[in-house]
């Protein structure tokens, strides 16, 4: 897996101060994407040992909240199978810090629920390290610079860990 960059100080992807990585690589194409260079999975560099160091000293600092993770697509099966073992590192050594992905695909593909080219082997646990999903395509006719931790209104926000725990769909709710 390639990546097209890294923010360690980032306030626009999920509450408070986190570290965003994007990922390369997308086969959604949506029209008016504000990261359309990230839909070649060969832009970037590489996915290493080195890059992993790196974010987990930037996860480190108490006031990050978090990590966020954008695309390009989090959610493609090659980006899932370098991304899970990552994930699961992370969720180890930082317990206490929030994971956000913001993906095209909507949690029922992701989920099984609809059919869907995004399910692999690691996808449930990819999943079961994430506390908030973005879900669903940018819709530039739906596009509203309003929204807050997205960019138009048909995506949504889905609290994954109340979504687990009830059984059905629970919107983020940043109270």
């Amino acid at each position: 897996m390639n990546y097209a960059t890294i923010k360690k100080r980032d306030i626009a992807n999920g509450p408070g101060v986190r570290v965003s990585l994007f990922v390369s690589g997308c086969t959604h194409r949506c029209p008016g994407c504000f990261n359309e260079i990230a839909w070649d999975f060969a832009y970037g560099s590489p996915f290493d040992g080195a890059v992993e160091r790196e974010l987990f000293e930037a996860l480190s600092p108490d006031y990050i909240q978090g990590l966020s993770l954008l695309g390009g697509e989090p959610f493609e099966p090659q980006n899932q199978r370098t991304l899970c073992p990552f994930l699961r590192k992370v969720r180890e050594r930082y317990p206490q810090k929030n994971i956000w992905c913001y993906s095209g695909y909507t949690l029922e593909q992701l989920s099984g629920k609809e059919v869907s080219r995004c399910r692999c082997e690691v996808t449930d646990e990819m999943l079961s390290y994430i506390n908030v999903l973005v879900d669903g395509r940018f819709e530039l006719e739906k596009k509203n610079i309003r929204l807050r931790f997205r960019g138009s209104e048909n995506q949504r926000l889905i609290d994954l860990d109340k979504t687990r725990e009830r059984g059905r769909i629970v919107l983020w709710d940043e109270k």
